[in-house]
């Protein structure tokens, strides 16, 4: 070995003593500090844990048990019921405040946005459905573009068109996409945006050609276009 190669390995060695030694300092300077921030992080799994499988499980096993004659009364479109129940067996409402924190009180909310929806009640139906959350690839985008119904029955169309086109961006899914895309449209539309509208039409027939909606897109791209060069 050269003298460079044996200086620099001495080089290497000496910067490896000379960190060791100071964690070791660090170490002992605050040792006290380490072990209750390390006890505090051990305590703090050891309670999560038992969170989750003494109380949280047993609640979620309850809650998907709780929930079925809602779902049914949802499935023969008695909105009511579901939402509120009779007698002991719960409604969606219910069950998302009595089960906080399970998966099964997050899906009511979605279920009763829609309830809500059915019933003409958009206040209550936006607040449902905000409150309801999920990464699901299909779920998520009809959630949010159930937001923008919402918002667009209430003439928010501000709003109505930011959901509909997260809605449409969320996965790009190939079912629900267009569907909003189309949607966001026809609300730039009623807002005399025709610029934003082309561009909605236009992402159908470029992106999503087999589409459904792309069928009958042309008749709205030549609205689109005519009126935006009109303006």
């Amino acid at each position: 070995m050269s003298e460079k190669n044996k200086d620099s390995g001495l080089d290497i060695d000496a910067t490896i003593m000379e960190t060791t030694h100071k964690v070791e300092h660090f170490y002992h300077e605050n040792k006290k500090i380490i072990t209750i921030v390390g006890s505090a992080i051990i305590g703090l799994v050891a309670l999560y844990w038992a969170f989750t499988q003494f109380y949280l499980g047993p609640k979620e096993k309850e809650a998907q048990i709780a929930i079925f004659p809602a779902q049914a009364w949802f499935e023969i479109d008695s909105f009511d019921l579901a939402l509120n129940g009779k007698g002991d067996k719960l409604g969606f409402l219910a069950i998302a405040d009595d089960f906080s924190m399970t998966k099964t009180a997050n899906l009511s909310h979605f279920y009763a946005g829609i309830c809500y929806m059915q019933k003409g009640d958009f206040a209550n139906a936006i607040s449902q459905l905000e409150d309801f959350d999920t990464d699901n690839k299909l779920m998520g985008p009809i959630a949010t573009g159930l937001l923008g119904d919402a918002y667009s029955e209430s003439n928010d169309f501000d709003k109505a068109v930011k959901n509909y086109t997260k809605a449409a961006n969320m996965g790009k899914n190939k079912l629900t996409a267009p569907i909003y895309l189309k949607k966001a449209g026809l609300v730039y539309e009623e807002q005399k945006d025709w610029s934003n509208a082309l561009s909605m039409y236009e992402k159908i027939k470029s992106d999503y050609p087999e589409s459904t909606e792309a069928g009958d897109i042309d008749k709205f791209l030549e609205r689109a276009k005519a009126n935006n060069e009109n303006n």
